[in-house]
């Protein structure tokens, strides 16, 4: 060994982590590192760039910045980093600077790695902590979509354009023009938005119609438009334009206009498939024409997948196509049977009212009728709808569910004051095996029709349920039956028959659980929400979970939910059928630690969730 070698030795030796290796190892490292200088002031590594080594800091000061230019942490002698990129994806996630002149020792990341793999000891010293570890990983998908961290001020690319309810259609087309706009906004005399009229309303609502020039634009716009505010992110936006298949969105600051957001500022930001997806859906004439969509809807899914967006935005995305399904299949069967003989809204249950939804999913929806309703006369209409739209439905790619919960199901096609009655009774008269039953109607979304039905229904599960502790003590009972897949030993708790023995069930042991506790914290505040996120963060406004605790939650459910998005992404691109199972040792170190992690805070929840609301004293 050469004198330049024996130094680099006796250093390692010296410093943690290298102090638990065996002489061997340490030897092997020493052999393998490039050494290289570096004057003070310049850039080490840059954020996003490829990461082939793993280094530590010989002499001088090195200083470690996150990606928004804030300083991360000071290094100095013995000191290393590149550790969290290389447990990774291979690339610099927190880039580094030489504050001084500096030597550094380069060791290549094959061999980090596979030390790495090979030495606990060595991969718990160096590793961060458990929770650090998560926040990191989850933060990866906020950082790559800056639908995360944009607000909508920021895209905006002018300022508003309005007229008063009274101008005529001709000179509202002249506005439009003049501004060079595809939407006027419709205000009142204090400035307050009542309206908006875009190119598509001129040309289907007014010219098509045979409407005069001289129409007054009231008669044609769409009433109490949707809003975002300018504070709020362009996600959010996203989401509402999803949600409600729109193009173009008011934009207020304080209540008042400052502009529209149109779909060609936020394009841009978005996986445009599942905008595009929308759009064609609502588009078609047939179920045949529908069906065929479904490669699109696949594809969609695994390009926003593949982008690393956020399990938040991928499950709305997913979820207002699959209400788009559900509203022109409604739609259709109208066509063929003919209108309604009383009012009633079509809702969903579980995932898709959650805005959770994925690809591997079933259908769980509903028919809340008129009080009016009468079965004698009216039953046969919308058991043939509900037949319309469940078939349908199971051909677009959502299978009948196993459990029957589908509007085909005459017990799930009630009017509004026999639904009144079920949640009454499973409210107030808990039974473990009632409540398993219930479950998924305690997320519930109108997606056609009197959606006030649904409103309904949601307000009285909300006030009904706030501190009824025996309600509570049976829900969190049921929570509890599902546990993550963790051994005694922190351990991967595997499947344990022949066929699926190195597999877990990711939803039934991971998301499945956590959105069953989080909906008993909600319940319990009487929290309206119905996404597990949004529900978080009222339950954090509550100051009911231990200090911490919310933020953990929602790094935990981010990272379960994009890991099994992944796995139904990879299923796809192998040319398989995509389910709920995967393999932890198909994931990377580091992916495969932070599941860990992830579970690990699920277990501690449910511990909480025990404590909180004393299951076993349940009736």
């Amino acid at each position: 060994m050469e004198s330049e070698q024996l130094e680099i030795l006796a250093f390692l030796k010296r410093h943690i982590p290298f102090t638990v290796l065996d002489d061997e190892t340490v030897e092997r490292i020493a052999h393998a590192v490039d050494v290289t200088y570096v004057k003070g002031g310049t850039q080490i590594t840059k954020f996003g760039d490829p990461l082939d080594y793993w280094y530590v800091l010989r002499q001088g000061t090195v200083e470690i910045y996150r990606r928004d230019g804030t300083l991360y942490n000071r290094l100095s002698e013995g000191d290393y980093f590149g550790e969290s990129g290389l447990l990774q994806r291979r690339t610099v996630r927190l880039p580094a600077t030489a504050k001084e002149d500096s030597l550094l020792y380069l060791i290549p990341a094959e061999l980090f790695l596979e030390i790495f793999e090979k030495h606990p000891a060595f991969a718990d010293l160096v590793e961060v902590d458990d929770r650090i570890r998560l926040r990191s990983a989850v933060s990866k998908s906020e950082q790559a979509n800056e639908l995360m961290t944009t607000q909508v001020d920021a895209i905006l690319t002018r300022g508003p354009v309005s007229a008063a309810s009274s101008t005529e259609l001709a000179e509202a087309a002249r506005i439009m023009t003049e501004h060079d706009v595809s939407a006027l906004l419709v205000t009142d005399e204090n400035s307050n938005i009542i309206g908006i009229i875009t190119d598509s309303d001129i040309r289907s609502r007014a010219v098509a119609q045979g409407l005069s020039i001289h129409a007054p634009i009231e008669s044609f716009m769409t009433q109490n438009p949707v809003v975002v505010r300018s504070d709020q992110q362009a996600f959010e936006a996203l989401l509402a334009m999803l949600h409600n298949n729109v193009h173009h969105l008011p934009v207020v600051r304080h209540g008042k206009p400052v502009g529209v957001l149109e779909l060609s500022d936020i394009l841009k930001y978005e996986s445009r498939n599942s905008l595009f997806v929308v759009s064609r859906i609502y588009q078609k004439q047939t179920v045949d024409d529908l069906a065929a969509l479904r490669q699109d809807v696949v594809s969609s899914f695994v390009r926003m997948v593949q982008q690393d967006l956020s399990s938040r935005v991928i499950g709305s995305a997913m979820a207002a196509i699959g209400r788009a399904y559900k509203q022109r299949l409604l739609e259709l069967a109208q066509e063929e049977l003919g209108p309604p003989p009383v009012r009633f809204c079509f809702v969903a249950m579980g995932s898709m009212a959650r805005r959770e939804q994925l690809l591997v999913t079933d259908q769980d929806n509903a028919l809340i009728l008129d009080n009016n309703f009468d079965p004698a006369k009216h039953d046969a209409y919308f058991a043939a709808l509900a037949k319309f739209v469940c078939d349908g439905l199971d051909r677009c790619g959502y299978p009948y569910c196993t459990g029957g919960v589908m509007a085909t199901n005459p017990r799930w096609r009630q009017p509004l004051r026999v639904w009144l009655q079920y949640f009454t009774q499973w409210i107030e008269q808990p039974s473990a095996q009632s409540l398993l039953d219930s479950n998924i109607f305690f997320d519930i979304e109108g997606v056609y029709g009197v959606i006030d039905f649904a409103e309904t229904l949601r307000a009285q599960i909300a006030h009904k349920a706030k501190g009824n502790s025996r309600f509570l003590a049976s829900l969190a009972r049921n929570a509890l039956l599902r546990t993550p897949p963790i051994g005694f030993f922190k351990e991967f708790a595997l499947e344990a028959d022949g066929r699926h023995s190195r597999s877990l069930n990711i939803k039934r042991r991971g998301t499945a659980p956590l959105t069953d506790l989080i909906r008993v914290h909600a319940l319990a505040i009487g929290s309206l929400a119905r996404n597990s996120f949004d529900r978080l963060d009222d339950i954090e406004k509550a100051n009911i979970l231990p200090p911490g605790r919310g933020p953990d939650l929602r790094d935990a459910l981010e990272f379960i939910s994009m890991t099994r998005a992944r796995g139904h992404a990879q299923d796809i691109l192998n040319g398989q059928e995509p389910d709920n199972r995967i393999v932890p040792d198909d994931l990377s170190d580091f992916d495969r630690k932070s599941l860990r992690d992830a579970f690990l805070i699920l277990a501690n929840a449910q511990r909480y969730l025990r404590f909180r609301y004393q299951p076993n004293r349940a009736n």
